[in-house]
């Protein structure tokens, strides 16, 4: 086996010890020593640069492209396919080299991925949101037309269930089509059109349903929950993640201390909305507004739940938010008051933890995987982490840069 030594750059290798000079050594695609004076078969020069660990993204639809609904009308049906090769390369560019897709993707994509036909990071899949009927998964429009944004097919089954015996069988055909973890929307949101982000959605016997037949199977639940009420109840039913969490109250985020709940903010979906609504993208009046309302409260909802100590793990709502702009979340994070090396931590260790991939990802340790991105400044300087991307490496082949 060839060893691969990157020599005479620093490690944050994502464990919580400072950023240290440090050599790394790879072989057969894993890393095997870390430490000082190390030899290898073959060298890669990191002086001057940071290793990192391969980054993560929570939350990402690697088949959506946008929001425009003209636009997407009139692309045949096929089209989402090939555009999320693009996505998920644009996606390997930010040195994201693993990523949890919230909806869209199915199991023919992440096969694609695991065998090579397409590049882009490993990917986690739910395939579809889980909502109520009139929830926010329901493409329902006052005009008696469905626009769904993941229209189903036999892949991707439909999310609309109620009742805790449809909800049981939806479960079991989305574990049955291949999902990893199963989302579901406990309340409203800002992109749908006819619900409120405040109001919850699903009964507890719903929730509690979903969640025990996803545990029957050993995969966990991604709960999508904008308000306190829709997150208590995702909570007590035993969610492992919150997603977005824009509104969080003094109770929600001590349930969610106490409970060990997740929080993936998505603190991207927001900001990115409004600079495409100020770009002139054609958004409905009804989610801009909804999202102008959200914005400001969303980046404190998060500084409080950090403060408070809640387990947070990176991720972006890519596909609504533009693919290859991910670690603008970085950024965002920093500025709702977390600390440089905690953002990283979110993006590396806990992220592998929150996906349940920590053994084998998410820091820089012999027998991790050798998903490594290297980059030329301060890593704690996230203002534009991606400009100084110099290489990306994932099962220690370079496949970036």
């Amino acid at each position: 086996m060839t060893r691969t030594l990157f020599h005479g750059g620093r490690v944050f290798d994502g464990t919580g010890t400072p950023i240290a000079q440090a050599d790394v050594v790879v072989e057969d695609g894993r890393i095997v020593e870390v430490g000082a004076g190390l030899d290898g078969d073959v060298g890669v020069d990191a002086s001057g640069l940071t290793l990192l660990p391969g980054l993560f993204d929570c939350h990402v639809h690697v088949t959506g492209s946008g929001l425009d609904l003209p636009t997407r009308l009139e692309q045949p049906f096929s089209y989402q396919f090939y555009a999320a090769m693009a996505n998920l390369a644009a996606t390997l560019d930010c040195g994201i080299t693993t990523a949890r897709d919230a909806e869209g993707a199915d199991l023919g994509v992440q096969l694609a991925l695991e065998r090579g036909l397409i590049q882009g990071p490993r990917l986690q899949i739910s395939i579809s949101m889980i909502s109520q009927t009139g929830g926010h998964g329901d493409g329902w429009r006052a005009s008696g037309n469905h626009f769904l944004y993941g229209l189903p097919y036999p892949g991707r089954p439909d999310g609309i269930a109620d009742g805790p015996d449809e909800v049981r069988r939806k479960v079991r055909e989305l574990l049955r089509a291949g999902a990893e973890v199963i989302k579901v929307c406990t309340t409203g949101g800002v992109l749908s059109p006819r619900d409120d982000p405040r109001h919850r959605q699903f009964s507890p016997e719903e929730l509690a349903v979903i969640v025990d037949e996803a545990a029957a199977q050993g995969r966990a639940v991604m709960a999508h929950a904008t308000s306190p009420a829709g997150v208590k109840n995702a909570v007590r039913a035993g969610a492992r993640s919150i997603e977005h969490g824009t509104i969080l109250d003094d109770e929600s985020i001590e349930m969610m201390v106490e409970a060990g709940t997740w929080l993936v903010p998505t603190l991207s979906a927001g900001h990115s909305l409004l600079a495409m609504a100020d770009q002139g993208m054609r958004i409905s009046p009804n989610a801009l507004a909804k999202a102008r309302e959200m914005t400001g409260v969303h980046r404190e909802s998060v500084a409080r739940a950090y403060a408070a100590g809640v387990k947070i793990a990176m991720g972006t709502d890519s596909g609504v938010t533009p693919h290859g702009e991910n670690l603008l979340e970085l950024r965002l994070m920093q500025e709702a008051g977390m600390k440089p090396e905690d953002v990283l931590a979110a993006a590396t260790s806990s992220a592998a933890d929150l996906l349940g991939v920590a053994d084998d990802q998410g820091t820089i340790a012999p027998g991790k995987r050798a998903d490594l991105v290297l980059v030329d400044r301060d890593p704690y300087d996230l203002a534009d982490l991606k400009s100084a991307i110099v290489a990306v490496y994932q099962d220690g082949v370079r496949v970036r840069g």
